[in-house]
């Protein structure tokens, strides 16, 4: 008899959920992670008594009230709306595309001004057949807008020239003919009172954790220790890369304390140009409307990722999609291996897709409806 039913492969919310789920009718489950933390990128870590979102920020939205039940059993959500905000060369402007910008950008004050500005634009600089992002973007929105609040964001976003980015990245940008500043058109939205951190404890309270634990260097041990394993790391990893390496965008992350109250009076502003390195700054007290003496700020890069760095952002294309394919077809063909979870599905999810997918797995294995 193997001491576990389940060995749940990384301390994420998919893992983590799935494992409360288990435990609560009555499976054994052991969780490890290769961090010193649970909680996958949705950790936060206390600085100066503010919740740090410490790898980006996790804003919780969702239409499926499902979800948004299942979650309020565990945490209350405060009333946090995003907004962000965009700076182009000592610019401000309003996120996402709405009549804040517009108004900004060219003056206009009705949605009838808005649309007649982006139509001419839009009409001047047209191309039948966008072979790029850049002739893509000009053909949806104009070439003000993309000059100012897509092209440098996007170039930083990806390390490659707008010209050298393939047209389908950006099949539509949102724009809205209203004073609206809610950057998501979702139901509910929210951050827990007290940060993501209230999940896990909860969900994993009861759950053997194991952290600082590398599966693969211990592969044969820990696959001794239970009947199935659940794998949330990288697919292409738990074959040993036989197909090839999948590709990621990467993050890298500086965390700043500053001896002010307030640092730039909004919790996300993005930096639109080129020319500043990072993509944009955090300041994570007004995520739960803090009142500190101090505040935290996180200026975040994006960057080329290689074997080793944490890998945030599939690149799937038709090549990496095509390698994904030949994993996949492994895995479909596992008895005691589920795969679940951005990295093993290699496609980026949001929170509430993986509270979706990994409600519907407890179902499928367990056989029992979650309430």
């Amino acid at each position: 008899m193997k001491k576990y039913d389940y060995l749940v492969v990384g301390a994420g919310p998919f893992g983590s959920i799935f494992a409360y789920e288990a435990q609560k009718r009555g499976k054994k489950v052991k969780v490890i992670d290769k961090r010193d933390h649970v909680g996958g990128n949705m950790y936060c870590k206390p600085m100066e008594g503010i919740n740090v979102h410490w790898y980006g920020a996790h804003i919780f939205h969702t239409s499926n009230k499902e979800v948004w039940n299942y979650l309020n059993q565990f945490a209350e959500f405060n009333r946090y709306t995003n907004s962000p905000i965009a700076i182009y060369k000592d610019e401000l402007y309003n996120l996402p595309f709405n009549m804040n910008t517009f108004n900004k950008l060219w003056n206009v004050k009705t949605p009838e001004e808005a649309k007649a500005k982006i139509e001419e634009q839009r009409s001047i600089h047209y191309v039948e057949s966008p072979k790029n992002l850049e002739e893509q973007a000009i053909n949806l929105v104009g070439y003000d807008i993309y000059e100012k609040l897509i092209k440098g964001y996007t170039e930083k976003q990806w390390g490659r020239k707008c010209t050298e980015l393939p047209s389908f990245i950006i099949k539509r940008l949102p724009v809205r003919f209203t004073y609206d500043n809610n950057y998501f058109n979702d139901i509910y939205q929210g951050i827990p009172i007290g940060g993501y951190n209230v999940f896990f404890d909860k969900w994993l309270e009861n759950i053997d954790v194991e952290l600082e634990a590398d599966y693969f260097e211990n592969r044969e041990s820990y696959d001794a220790q239970a009947d199935k394993v659940l794998f949330t790391g990288m697919i292409d990893q738990f074959y040993n890369y036989q197909f090839g390496t999948l590709q990621y965008r990467s993050l890298k992350f500086e965390h700043e304390v500053h001896n002010v109250e307030n640092y730039q009076g909004n919790a996300v502003v993005n930096y639109t140009e080129a020319e500043v390195p990072y993509t944009r700054i955090i300041e994570h007290k007004h995520f739960e409307f803090g009142t500190q003496s101090k505040t935290v700020i996180t200026k975040e890069y994006s960057a080329e990722w290689e074997l080793g760095d944490e890998p945030y952002y599939p690149i799937n294309d038709d090549e990496n999609n095509r390698i994904f394919e030949k994993y996949y077809t492994l895995a479909e063909k596992e008895e005691n291996v589920i795969f679940g979870g951005r990295l093993a599905e290699y496609r980026y999810y949001d929170m509430h897709h993986i509270v979706e997918n990994v409600l519907k797995l407890v179902e499928k294995e367990l056989g029992v409806q979650v309430d």
